[in-house]
């Protein structure tokens, strides 16, 4: 049943004198309270709100936004909100319409006509459903059908594709004319640039016809294939020479075809199988013996290794200062090296480079503390700790008095001293061929080497019975170096004559072939050295004094003191070694002869 207008105005009106009765009621209700004085649950609305509620005022901190009454909005522009100054241009909407309603009509097919005989066919079947794409881009009749049928014409070939099969140039394909192609979006990204396909069969006629038939491209295609794979090989062997070239193997024989062979007048060494200064790198000046190339944060590489006359394997000084020298790298200056404590697990080779890896133990306030682990061939030959401090000069001070000796323009260098056994004798006795050849190996090695040594007292006897031996040491014509390298400095020459002088304080002679006084072996285990002192310099003569408290089982144990002419005690040394006598203890099998290591 249908109302009338009037009857539908009534109703209207009857709702509305409803909702008014309806809110005068809730309030007069909310302006009472009950004797807890809390409000009546009469007074809440049927929507569960509090319609007398205060409105929430916004946070100005979340920025200016339009807020817009949905249930008096009018146009809602296709669901697009767009404030009142910002409506859209009729025109420029009627341009978009148009351009899009040529874009339909371009690409709507043709319409088929009515006399089949005026329809474009399909020049395999003679279809007249002919896909069209085909037609407007490459100019070719056929059919959607043969298409999918005869991939080995209709398909379509990239660009990359053209290229690398057919040989086809970039400016080839962009000829439009000559090389048709279709461009379609391209699947991998949207902003790379658009794929431009062509036709399998125009390709390959445009192909025979540029290299003359297939044969002749297959035979291009092998060339260039052959010429690229000997491009590749090329750069391959060029890049593994260039590696070669960073190694220490290249380096290493580049050094020794460029090596300086001096000649000392008559006193020339012929070198042999039994004379290790064969292929030995130049090691006259400090820095090149301490130089390391670093290859990585914390890791450094060796860039020259020496192994001392008739030594097993590379001067144990100089692992020392080279890894003192990465690890002073790596720490801030204003830590100064106080102390290092090393071990040498074995000997290394010189014709392999050593790698130092230095590891952050502590940074503290007032001390650092590294390790250093010297690795050759994969395995682990030396390992050392430091400790690095910053100083603190204002702190009291003690040391020891110098010992009363000669100064060094008095004492006589060690390569003098030899020349003079090899003229007049050892101990009063004439020299062997092999005692001659000894001291000439020796004499050319000090001439050689980057420390000079002097001779203050030997097997020097204290009252109390202590024996002492005492050299001065000198780097040979050095600038004035900063602190830190003048330590690693000191720590190469810390090395020189410490062991050897243990078996001359126990009462070993090292030209003695057998018995309980001759020398068996002799090696370094472990070194420690202590510095006092930041102002001293290694190019000055130091008086290096070594004593050896204990030996037995072995072993012996080696202290020194290095002072300056001045008479400073500038470091303090400790070194453990082997020392062995040429015999041989109880053996359980006398099937089995006793190791000597």
């Amino acid at each position: 049943m249908s109302l009338t207008p009037d009857q539908v105005k009534q109703v209207e009106l009857n709702r509305l004198r409803a909702k008014a009765r309806q809110r005068d009621r809730e309030q007069e209700t909310s302006s009472s309270t009950n004797s807890n004085g809390k409000r009546p649950m009469g007074t809440t609305s049927a929507s569960g709100q509090n319609q007398k509620a205060p409105r929430l005022q916004r946070d100005s901190r979340l920025g200016t936004y339009f807020e817009y009454d949905l249930s008096k909005m009018v146009n809602s522009k296709g669901g697009f909100l767009l404030a009142d100054d910002k409506e859209v241009d009729e025109a420029t909407r009627r341009k978009e319409m148009e351009r899009e309603r040529q874009r339909t009509m371009q690409n709507m097919e043709p319409p088929i006509h009515l006399d089949l005989d005026k329809n474009p066919r399909c020049q395999e079947c003679q279809s007249i459903d002919i896909d069209h794409t085909y037609k407007n881009v490459f100019g070719c009749l056929v059919c959607k059908r043969c298409t999918k049928e005869k991939p080995e014409r209709y398909s379509l070939l990239t660009k990359t594709e053209c290229k690398e099969d057919y040989l086809l140039t970039d400016p080839e394909l962009r000829d439009q004319e000559a090389m048709p192609h279709l461009l379609k979006a391209n699947p991998h990204k949207s902003t790379f640039a658009n794929m431009m396909l062509f036709l399998r069969y125009q390709v390959e006629e445009f192909a025979w016809k540029k290299w003359g038939s297939a044969e002749a491209l297959d035979v291009e295609y092998e060339r260039r294939m052959a010429e690229k794979k000997r491009t590749k090989n090329k750069k391959f062997e060029q890049g593994l020479k260039e590696l070669r070239k960073r190694t220490r193997e290249g380096v290493w024989q580049k050094r020794k075809d460029a090596e300086h062979k001096h000649v000392f007048g008559p006193d020339v060494v012929t070198f042999t199988m039994e004379n290790p200064l064969k292929d030995q790198a130049e090691h006259a000046q400090i820095s090149t013996a301490l130089e390391v190339e670093k290859l990585e944060v914390n890791l450094f590489r060796s860039k020259s290794l020496w192994v001392p006359v008739r030594a097993r394997g590379v001067f144990g000084g100089q692992v020392i200062s080279q890894a003192l020298v990465s690890a002073t790298n790596c720490v801030d200056p204003a830590f100064g090296l106080h102390s290092l404590h090393c071990y040498f697990l074995t000997s290394a080779s010189p014709a392999t480079p050593i790698v130092y890896f230095v590891e952050r133990l502590r940074q503290g306030r007032s001390y650092v503390a590294c390790s250093v682990k010297a690795i050759q061939k994969g395995a682990l030959i030396f390992i050392m700790t430091c400790s690095f401090q910053k100083p603190e000069p204002w702190q009291p001070q003690k040391q020891w008095v110098i010992p009363d000796v000669p100064p060094p323009e008095q004492c006589e260098l060690e390569e003098y001293i030899y020349d003079r056994y090899r003229r007049e004798g050892y101990q009063g006795k004439p020299l062997s061929e092999k005692l001659d050849a000894y001291f000439g190996d020796w004499a050319s090695e000090r001439r050689k080497s980057p420390i000079a040594i002097k001779i203050a007292k030997v097997h020097d006897t204290s009252v109390d019975g202590i024996v002492r031996y005492m050299y001065w040491m000198q780097a040979k014509n050095i600038p004035e170096y900063e602190t830190p390298f003048q330590k690693c400095i000191l720590s190469y020459l810390s090395d020189l004559k410490f062991i050897g002088s243990a078996f001359g304080i126990i009462g070993l002679d090292r030209f003695t072939s057998r018995g309980s006084n001759s020398l068996g072996m002799s090696s370094t285990i472990d070194h420690t050295v202590w510095f006092y002192n930041d102002s001293f310099d290694c190019g000055d003569w130091l008086l290096y004094v070594m004593e050896s408290p204990r030996a037995g089982s072995g072993r012996a144990i080696m202290h020194g003191q290095l002072y300056t002419r001045s008479g400073t005690l500038v470091a303090v040394t400790s070194q453990e070694g082997v020392v062995r006598a040429n015999i041989r203890g109880p053996s359980t099998d006398d099937s089995k002869p006793a190791a000597k290591l």
